[in-house]
């Protein structure tokens, strides 16, 4: 097959397909969700959503420019969405957060209008440029900042479609986090202690877990980010 499809059975387990039936399954086009944390359009058209049932359906929907991905019109069925991208359909009037469900696949929630216009990113790195402050984001996006109040691991809340800051979530102790990594994964919970690289927090059940911080994502309510998965 050509650069647009591969084998389902080397499809991330990440994906919530079918592996049999079918032998082949569209890839990604590279951006900024890596193949574990992000889905192509057309597969999450056809096989999340279920609003397609064909790659032609699912390019006769895009076409129609009823498809948006963090307040911008995407066409392209080979385009990436990932973790916490807001989704809407015009045409239902529908808007979904995508997340990963607490068995690691890429599932979607239901939100409202007004939480699609914002998106939570957690900052990855930081670097100098332009005698500005250049945060990097978890999505790919980078953002300049004058003053250097933000630490790797923070979340910034950014505005949709204009990626501007709106809102600043600290990582430190009873900060609201979701994994996005581990065998915790699509668990939420409440930072009790950050022990350099570990931290220990207390999910719904009030048990007291360690895993390690890169997999922690500050959120601003976890509650909203649960699903029966």
């Amino acid at each position: 097959m050509g650069k647009n499809h591969m084998k389902r059975l080397a499809a991330p387990k990440s994906w919530q397909i079918r592996r049999k039936g079918l032998k082949f399954i569209t890839k990604h086009a590279p951006g900024s969700h890596n193949l574990d944390t992000g889905i192509p359009l057309n597969v999450l058209l056809k096989e999340v959503l279920n609003y397609a049932g064909t790659t032609k359906d699912a390019k006769r929907i895009l076409n129609t420019n009823e498809f948006k991905i963090d307040g911008k019109v995407r066409r392209d069925f080979r385009h990436s969405v990932g973790l916490f991208d807001a989704v809407e359909s015009t045409n239902t009037n529908e808007h979904f957060r995508i997340i990963l469900n607490k068995k690691g696949k890429i599932d979607l929630i239901k939100i409202s209008k007004e939480d699609a216009s914002s998106k939570p990113c957690k900052i990855i790195g930081k670097t100098m440029t332009r005698g500005k402050i250049q945060l990097n984001l978890y999505d790919g996006k980078n953002i300049l900042v004058d003053k250097d109040i933000f630490k790797v691991g923070d979340t910034v809340v950014v505005s949709l479609p204009e990626h501007k800051i709106s809102k600043h979530l600290k990582l430190d102790k009873k900060s609201s986090i979701f994994l996005i990594g581990g065998k915790h994964t699509g668990e939420i919970g409440h930072v009790e202690n950050i022990i350099r690289n570990k931290i220990i927090y207390k999910n719904q059940k009030n048990d007291l877990i360690e895993t390690s911080k890169k997999y922690a994502f500050v959120v601003e309510d976890g509650k909203q980010l649960t699903t029966s998965g």
